[in-house]
């Protein structure tokens, strides 16, 4: 309640003072990842990072920012009780990670149901190149070289398939989704040619996406007749 606010809450800070602007960002929860994109959930985080020790990043002074502070002392009760706060109450907790966020990156909800209909189809991994942030209780996210490749062969059938093998299935028929998991199924390496054409069918409207990507990462598996029979029944 403190930390993450609705649209109106960011408004009035920032006609409050603009330069709160400064250190208000987008987040996402788990729910607003779909299939290589994500929707927008209208949520802000107060970005008061602690700061990154390592690599010379200072922890958010809040003495700068007269309207966030405001805002948080109206928690601040709460605030000084956190086990995990930062250096002062109106800090977040440590987090190495900080400009990771920044970076391109793969979104995934930490649990996925099969949905029948074509818009939520399984599985849903999204991505993001406008450095929005993410709560860390119902998602994760990944960034690194070929992420855009790694989106493409994880959304595919043989990533459904690899998901079926790979990962938890909960009780309900849901699949936990956890970095544990997702970190062990086995990917191909792409020569230059065939990255930069996923690349391409990736960045096209084409209706036909998803059977151009599956032929492609049926190739990259070398899978045969029969396998691809088996996958596509799935």
């Amino acid at each position: 309640e403190a930390f993450i606010i609705d649209d109106s809450k960011r408004l009035e800070l920032i006609s409050e003072d603009p330069k709160s602007v400064d250190i208000i960002r987008p987040i996402l929860r788990g729910r607003d990842i779909k299939r290589y994109s994500f929707l927008s959930s209208n949520l802000w985080l107060i970005n008061t990072h602690n700061g990154i020790k390592d690599k010379g990043v200072k922890p958010i002074l809040i003495d700068d920012y007269p309207a966030i502070k405001k805002h948080l002392d109206s928690y601040f009760q709460q605030l000084e009780k956190r086990t995990d706060k930062g250096s002062t109450p109106y800090n977040l907790r440590n987090c190495a990670y900080t400009d990771d966020f920044s970076k391109p990156k793969l979104l995934w909800a930490e649990t996925m149901r099969i949905h029948k209909n074509s818009v939520e189809k399984f599985p849903r991994f999204g991505f993001d190149k406008s450095g929005e942030y993410l709560t860390d209780k119902t998602s994760f996210f990944a960034t690194g070289e070929d992420i855009e490749i790694v989106l493409a062969i994880l959304n595919s059938s043989m990533g459904k398939y690899l998901c079926s093998q790979y990962v938890s299935i909960l009780d309900d028929g849901g699949y936990l989704m956890q970095k544990i998991y997702i970190e062990n199924i086995p990917l191909p390496k792409p020569n230059k040619a065939t990255k930069q054409l996923i690349i391409n069918i990736l960045a096209s409207q084409d209706a036909e996406k998803d059977q151009e990507i599956n032929k492609i990462v049926f190739e990259l598996y070398h899978l045969t007749i029969d396998e691809i029979n088996f996958i596509n029944v799935l």
